[in-house]
């Protein structure tokens, strides 16, 4: 097996399909599934993906060794012959390896594919990765603050994560959120999902108002459907 090393990012046949469906780079992606952002679509899709990578990673290695082994710098002896027939063998694992991983990662992107007009926005534009990402982090609950002497503005969710201002306000802008304007900004205005921002999670439209008690005010919104 190849020496243990930090995980690295190998190029795979798939990445631009990953990168059209989420409309985001695929290091974005990784990124995200490590602070723990995304919902399980796309956390299968990375955790797949990584996979897949991992597992091209593995061809190259044996591929290089079995071209430095072949290339003449070594000496030709018996046990050049069962280091290269070894590492022939490596190398049909590995590939085997990789052809099992891709065809995972493609089952998966072509379900994420077909659903890709539900993550459409109430304008018809995709979501990018980060964008989603910060939809789903909000949608646990999140307050905009101003800091009283800088009055730099920050959001903050239930679970830690921060986000952007301008990242909020690209999704303000898109009604997918809405905050609550009756408290003062330097306390923390609760933030929202729009009907359609819930849509743009789920897939599906929010159950009528009267089968969902009211929130108490100033409370943090809960989400009113766990992601799957």
């Amino acid at each position: 097996m190849p020496p243990t090393t930090p995980p690295t990012k190998a190029l795979t046949s798939l990445d631009h399909r990953v990168e059209a469906v989420i409309g985001d780079s695929v290091d974005r992606l990784w990124k995200h599934h490590d602070s723990g952002l995304l919902d399980e679509p796309l956390t299968r899709l990375a955790e797949a993906h990584r996979a897949l990578s991992s597992a091209e990673r593995d061809v190259t290695f044996y591929r290089v060794l079995l071209h430095r082994l072949a290339s003449g710098e070594l000496p030709v002896d018996q046990h050049l012959f069962v280091r290269i027939d070894r590492t022939i063998a490596q190398l049909k694992d590995a590939t085997t390896t990789r052809d099992s991983r891709q065809a995972r990662a493609v089952t998966v992107l072509e379900g994420l594919e077909a659903a890709a007009p539900a993550r459409a926005t109430a304008h018809g534009a995709d979501l990018t990765a980060h964008e989603f990402a910060a939809l789903l982090a909000i949608s646990q609950g999140a307050k905009l603050h101003q800091h009283l002497q800088t009055e730099r503005m920050s959001v903050v969710t239930a679970s830690g994560v921060r986000v952007a201002h301008p990242l909020y306000q690209c999704l303000e802008d898109a009604r997918l959120v809405v905050r609550d304007t009756s408290r003062p900004v330097h306390a923390g205005q609760p933030i929202s999902l729009t009907d359609t921002g819930r849509t743009t999670l789920t897939g599906t439209a929010r159950p009528p108002a009267a089968a969902t008690p009211a929130p108490r005010a100033g409370s943090w919104p809960v989400a009113s459907v766990r992601f799957r």
